[in-house]
């Protein structure tokens, strides 16, 4: 079992930058891919990003595709996200998950992550 907490949200200006990151405890980091969800108010949680339990391959939804990098560091049990150049259509709690698996693709799919943490507000003014 996974415990995932995640942080560096906050209110930011358009154009601005942020780094999420989410800490792991509880089970072997290096066994699960890990993802990047996010949910607006009024919508579904939607995919942000993912990447699997080497690192070594990522993928990045549509929207935020050459803005947002996900990256992880197996020997600090954490994942990160970093985002640039913020949108206010970015603006959502973003949630860290965990996929028990060691593909090659990480998932897309929220149905694939076993463990989720409680969410981090990201909020960016216009």
């Amino acid at each position: 079992q996974v415990r995932l907490v995640e942080s560096g949200g906050g209110l930011v200006q358009a154009g601005d930058s942020l780094r999420l990151s989410c800490a792991a405890s509880g089970d072997t980091f290096e066994a699960y891919a890990m993802g990047w969800f996010r949910q607006a108010p009024g919508k579904e949680r939607e995919f942000v990003a993912s990447i699997n339990w080497t690192g070594g391959t990522t993928e990045y939804a549509a929207s935020v595709k050459g803005r947002f990098t996900i990256s992880r560091d197996n020997a600090r049990n954490a994942v990160y996200l970093q985002m640039n150049r913020l949108k206010p259509e970015d603006t959502a709690v973003y949630f860290c998950a965990a996929d028990f698996v060691r593909g090659f693709y990480p998932a897309r799919a929220e149905v694939e992550y076993d463990y989720w943490g409680q969410g981090t507000q990201v909020t960016v003014s216009s």
